[in-house]
């Protein structure tokens, strides 16, 4: 099986052994806003997730990878709106409460990074960040991301209109 490790955590597909974890964290209505969520995911459609998607990320145009420290898994990071052509897609990351404040984040996402421009020769990431969440900012401006613009009123959640920044980080090792 191939992973994306730097000794301490391992970013790996996810496994049928996963189903229970995924199940947790896709299904906590107060994360549904990351990813558009609006229903709660089944075991079933999760457990065909796992076994259904083939893992290239040229056809699916995304990649999820099970963050994994000392045999658990803590987290989710993954690439999606993967474009080929343009050699970009964006970042999404959750780690899970009870791992937080580890350094997981930060590893996790440099690993990521490190794999996006290596191996998928990608020439930039992006993501987009609740213009209050400082915790996520914080991780990605400290790994080189840099704020290129504010959507203003762009999420409506808990009945309020809340902004939203757009990072990039561009890869200037060519």
């Amino acid at each position: 099986m191939y992973m994306i490790t730097d000794g301490k955590i391992v970013l790996r597909a996810p496994e049928p052994g996963d189903l229970n974890f995924l199940f947790s964290v896709e299904n906590k209505v107060e994360w549904w806003h990351l990813s558009g969520t609006l229903l709660p995911f089944s075991r079933f459609d999760l457990e065909q997730y796992i076994l259904l998607n083939d893992k290239d990320i040229f056809s699916q145009k995304q990649a999820r990878f099970i963050i994994e420290t000392e045999n658990k898994p803590a987290g989710i990071i993954d690439l999606f709106d993967f474009e080929p052509l343009h050699k970009r897609a964006g970042v999404g990351i959750i780690i899970e409460e009870k791992f937080r404040k580890k350094g997981l984040g930060k590893s996790s996402l440099k690993l990521l990074i490190n794999h996006s421009f290596g191996i998928l020769q990608l020439h930039q990431l992006f993501c987009n960040i609740q213009a209050d969440n400082t915790a996520s900012l914080h991780l990605f401006e400290n790994a080189g991301f840099k704020k290129t613009g504010l959507k203003k009123d762009w999420l409506f959640i808990n009945g309020n209109f809340v902004d939203e920044w757009f990072l990039q980080l561009i890869n200037e090792k060519k």
